[in-house]
This record gives structure tokens, sequence and C-alpha cells, in this order.
């Protein structure tokens, strides 16, 4: 018997209700009110969220998020810098008991990341995982120079033709894993590069080449354009593969909505929480 997970597609929505519905789905969760949870999403304004330990008005470039007309978040997981585009947006929430679950964040990482994989391979794209071998690769996870998300490809990362290809990032509270991450369809990469500060503009052009060697969004080696829809049909059934689930697809009510709302609005809107580091 294959187990039922609810499956969520928010749409596109503000990227405080996108936050505080990941959090609200991980307190719900914790609380047994619901079973575990596949939600996909996108962002309306598009948005530059940066991780829970970034100093926002250090590497941040604030007013030109402002006058790029873009959404600005702190997200819940750690990570640098990502700019949600022309992405598709997932989150999986499940029991860090869950027997299928490794205890380990990495190996943990691993297997949701299975769906990913499954879903890039439906698409047609030959995407691996990528393991840092040498002591130089490893080093460099752990003192990242660079503010940019898919500036390198960490452990279990998704890659193709050597290239990351999804950014993901983890944690875990109240007994509950929360991984979310952005898979790209396409990406305007002068916008992304000019939303950071940099000591001067040398080191941005070598961070942008750097970058451009390490990340591509999967419309830049298909050999066809993937649209949205496809994209989610695609990981849907990928992560339904490689997690022996069925999804079961679930609207919030009326009272949910209201809460997940309020969230967004004392907490992921505040100033307090956006740049208080």
């Amino acid at each position: 018997m294959k187990e039922t997970w609810r499956f969520i597609d928010s749409q596109n929505r503000s990227p405080y209700y996108n936050m505080a519905l990941d959090e609200a789905l991980l307190d719900w969760h914790s609380q047994g009110k619901i079973p575990a949870t596949i939600r996909f999403y996108g962002w309306d304004p598009p948005t530059l969220s940066i991780g829970y330990f970034q100093k926002a008005e250090k590497e941040i470039d604030l007013d030109k998020v402002k006058e790029l007309g873009l959404g600005f978040v702190r997200r819940p997981t750690g990570g640098r810098g990502v700019l949600h585009e022309h992405e598709l947006t997932y989150s999986v929430i499940v029991s860090e008991s869950h027997p299928d679950m490794p205890h380990t964040v990495t190996e943990a990482y691993r297997v949701i990341s299975e769906g990913l994989l499954e879903g890039f391979r439906k698409l047609g794209l030959e995407a691996y995982f990528a393991i840092p071998r040498t002591e130089e690769e490893k080093s460099s996870l752990k003192n990242p120079r660079s503010s940019v998300c898919f500036d390198a490809p960490s452990w279990y990362e998704l890659v193709v033709e050597g290239r990351k290809v999804a950014g993901s990032a983890q944690t875990r509270q109240k007994g509950v894993i929360l991984q979310h991450g952005s898979i790209l369809l396409d990406l305007d990469e002068d916008k992304l590069f000019s939303v950071f500060k940099y000591s001067n503009d040398r080191v941005k052009e070598r961070m942008q080449r750097a970058f451009r060697e390490k990340a591509v969004a999967i419309n830049a080696i298909a050999n066809r354009t993937i649209h949205l829809d496809e994209a989610k049909e695609a990981f849907r059934e990928g992560f339904a593969k490689a997690l022996h689930i069925d999804l079961q697809p679930y609207e919030l009510s009326v009272e949910e909505e209201a809460y997940v709302q309020q969230l967004a609005d004392e907490k992921y809107a505040s100033e307090d929480w956006n740049f208080r580091r």
C-alpha cells in the first residue's frame, strides 16, 4: 500500500504568504493535523529571498531590489540569496521520524531530492547528484564566498551537464523536516547579480563568470522550451515515484487561509524578521 500525502499547488503568492504557508504546514504536521505534504508555488511579485542567517543590509542592495520592483523576504531556512522569478518552487513537509527518512540532514536531503531527480528525467534531462569529492570542494561548502545561492553545488545538489539546476534548503523544527527549493526554468543573470553588494565591479564580474560555469536554467540546456505546467506535472510525478506515495490534491480551508495570512502579515512582512540580523 502506498502512503497518501497531500499535494498543494498554491500558484503565485506574495513572498510573505509563501514563507508563512511553509511554516504553517510544518506546524500543522507536527501537531498531527495534516499528513506529510508536497507543495508547489510561485512568486508575485518576483522576489529575492535570503537565508535565515544572512545579513540583509550588508549583502543586499536594497535600493536596487526596490527599483526592480522585487519582493524581499527572509526564509526560515539557511542558504544564500535566491531570485525567484522564472521557476517552480517546491516544499516538502515530512516528519523526522518517518520510516523512509534518514536521520542525518544530508541523507534526508538526498532521499527528498530523488523526487527532483525523477522530475528532471521525466523532462528528458540527464540529472545527477553532485557529491563533493576533493578536500577543496568540501571546504568550500563550509565557507561560501558568495551571497548567491546557485553559486556552489553542495552535497547531493542536482546537476545537469556539470551545472546546478536546482537549489534547496532544509530546516528541522518540532520534529518535522521542511525542505524547499527552486527549480530554475529561466534565469535573468544580470538582474540576479545586480541586487547583491560587491567590494568592486571586478569582483562582481568574476563572481558572475564563476556562477555561469556552475549554474544553469533548464531552458538554457533543454533543446525545447519547457513551460511551467509541464514542469509541475513532471515533478509531481517525480516525487510520487521517488517517494512511493500517492499525492492527493488539497485546498486550504477558509480558517487555514486566514491563519496563514495572519502569520504572513505579522511575521514575514515585518521589518523585525527581514532585517533584524
